[in-house]
């Protein structure tokens, strides 16, 4: 299939720069796969749509504030931390890129400096600061994506609500540079009604480029996903057995969680810790996730294309122009699908 068969209309104010005031206010829609059928709903009503006979699994991966606001000759400069080289080097992704040239000077906040070692491509840059990683990420923003466009002024007075908000309430294991979305919606409360009902495992997907890097070939069997680290515990893995051969139905949350079972599927024999670059596109068979809890996504993203996976290309393609036509909110800090 052909990148453009993945494309649509978004307007910009569909984008949300901001969460829902309560994350279980934000809209779910509803969309059945075997019917066709779309219901509209609020994330507060999703423990009682749950069928007695779903468990959940989802992405416990904790987001580090990887994001970095500071200047190079007096003027404005920001970077994305995505790799602890060690000897206080850093890997990053900057922008603007001009201005890390070899040899800049980077000055952030508390002091904070970084002499720019080596350039490569698409603004990736290796610096090498004046403290320890986890001393720079204490001078962090969350990491939103750039479609959320927060400037250092507006950053620095969102930056607690951005690190509560961008990230989800059951987040235990640090490493990502993006949230698993999905699960921003949930609360205590509504985590906590269903457990009543339903097994709901962890696992981790240390969430890094490759689910957010832009798709450049126009025949997508060419595209190649980069590569995530994935745990998966034995006795998770036991459990899910158990649940599966038991007739139990899997609900991922999030696609991170998607591509980390059907990854351990496809596995020789099972492994507790992983890489997988697997890309989910059209004429993937799915061995573990029967359901799929997820955000609205980017035209022409990874991430489109597995739910178009999941769920059909038409299918996909009229729920988000419904949800366009009702003021879906979309991307990291918008609404959310049940696909069942």
């Amino acid at each position: 299939m052909k990148l453009v068969d993945f494309d649509f209309v978004l307007p910009s104010e569909r984008i949300a720069r901001f969460p829902a005031d309560r994350r279980d206010g934000s809209k779910l829609m509803v969309v059945n796969r075997g019917s066709g059928e779309i219901a509209h709903y609020h994330f507060s009503d999703f423990p009682g749509l749950l069928d007695e006979n779903d468990f959940l699994v989802m992405n416990n991966s904790r987001v580090r504030p990887a994001r970095l606001f500071g200047k190079i000759d007096g003027k404005a400069a920001e970077m994305l931390v995505v790799k602890n080289l060690g000897a206080k080097k850093l890997e990053v992704l900057c922008q603007p890129a001009t201005r890390f040239r070899v040899g800049a000077v980077f000055a952030g906040e508390d002091g904070l400096r970084a002499d720019v070692l080596a350039a490569g491509k698409r603004g990736r840059r290796v610096l090498l600061f004046d403290r320890d990683c986890e001393q720079v990420l204490e001078q962090g923003y969350a990491p939103l994506p750039p479609y959320i466009k927060r400037k250092a002024e507006e950053a620095g007075r969102c930056r607690g609500f951005d690190l509560e908000r961008y990230q989800t309430v059951y987040a235990k294991a640090p490493g990502s540079i993006a949230a698993p979305t999905a699960g921003l919606h949930f609360t205590p409360e509504v985590l906590a009604a269903v457990r009543k009902k339903h097994p709901l495992l962890e696992i981790t997907l240390a969430v890094g480029e490759a689910t957010f890097q832009k798709i450049e070939v126009e025949d997508i069997d060419r595209h190649r996903m980069g590569s995530e680290k994935i745990v998966i515990s034995n006795e998770v893995a036991e459990r899910i057995r158990e649940l599966k051969y038991g007739g139990k139905k899997l609900l991922a949350v999030g696609t991170t969680s998607v591509r980390s079972l059907e990854s351990f599927a496809l596995l020789p024999q099972p492994l507790t810790g992983f890489s997988s670059d697997i890309f989910i596109s059209p004429g993937f068979s799915f061995r573990l996730v029967d359901k799929m809890l997820t955000n609205f996504h980017l035209p022409k993203s990874s991430l489109f294309i597995l739910v178009s996976a999941f769920a059909g290309l038409d299918l996909m393609k009229r729920a988000y122009a419904l949800a366009i036509e009702k003021e879906y909110r979309f991307f990291s800090y918008g609404d959310a699908m049940l696909i069942i």
